[in-house]
Order: C-alpha cells, then structure tokens, then sequence
C-alpha cells in the first residue's frame, strides 16, 4: 500500500485587471519571481525555485473591478516568510511602497500583517514561531491568540 501523504496548498491562482501592475506587487513588494508568463494575459510566479506560487490571469478579468464588499470569495492568500527577519523586510517594502495594511496580529504561533493586493484581494504575510514556541493550554492543546502585532519594532528588524 502506498504512504499517503499531507496535502499542502500549492499555488493561488488570481483573476487581476491589470497582469503588469499584479505582477509588479508580486514581484517586486513580495519578493516572488516570474517564472513564467503566457502572453499578455497570464503570469505565473514562484520563491525558492519552486514552479509558481501564484498564478495571475486577465483571461475574464481585464479592466475590471474588485468584487464589493460583503460577498463571497477569497478573504486572503497567507504567504509564509521563513523568519522575522524576512517578515520585517517584506512589510518594510510594502510600507515604502505606500500599501495599506488592514491589519497586523500576533497569533501565538506566528505573527502576520494584513493588507490588500492591487485588485483588492487579501493578502496575509506572516512567520511562524518554532513549534516548541507555541502557546498551550493546561491540558497541552494549541491556544492561538489574536492580539497586536508590534508593527514598528518588526519593521526595526528590517534591513
């Protein structure tokens, strides 16, 4: 019999109105690189030489508008730095480039910030702290919090 192994999410895949602008926060705020584009309308971008994280497309989406708010969809994509150091880079390129953050917390295993990509699409940045590291209840089960994140001393730690 075969190991099963863990499902992980592979990539997200985003309808944009604009490819050159999407793949301009992508690339140069996230730190994502083009791995692949497909003409006018699509491009795919990866981190660590991985095919892509992130596939971006105009296919039904061209000029178009963000989805109002209070209706389905996607809340946020989480994209996973390997340490704070890297988180605090990361948001210092946001901050410089004069995005919004809706938000930054302190979750207990990790810490994140929030804020949206160039079509309104919600975006979370975020490291986790080492497994040991976590908060756990008197029984040893995970105790997640959701408390503020202390923006400018993460952006202190940036280069």
């Amino acid at each position: 019999m075969r190991e099963q192994q863990a499902a992980c999410v592979g990539h997200v895949h985003l309808k944009v109105a604009d490819l050159e602008r999407s793949i301009a926060f992508y690339r140069d705020i996230l730190g994502f690189e083009v791995t692949q584009r497909y003409g006018e309308a699509a491009a795919f971008l990866g981190s660590g030489g991985y095919h892509h994280h992130i596939g971006l497309n105009t296919w039904h989406s061209k000029a178009s508008n963000p989805p109002p708010e209070g209706h389905t969809g996607l809340y946020h994509a989480a994209f996973l730095y390997p340490d704070r150091k890297s988180l605090a880079n990361v948001l210092k390129r946001v901050v410089d480039a004069g995005v919004d953050l809706d938000g930054a917390a302190d979750h207990g295993v990790s810490e994140a910030v929030y804020l949206r990509d160039p079509d309104g699409n919600g975006v979370e940045l975020y490291r986790d702290r080492a497994p040991e590291d976590w908060p756990r209840d008197a029984q040893g089960d995970l105790a997640m919090v959701n408390v503020p994140l202390d923006v400018p001393a993460l952006l202190a730690e940036a280069d």
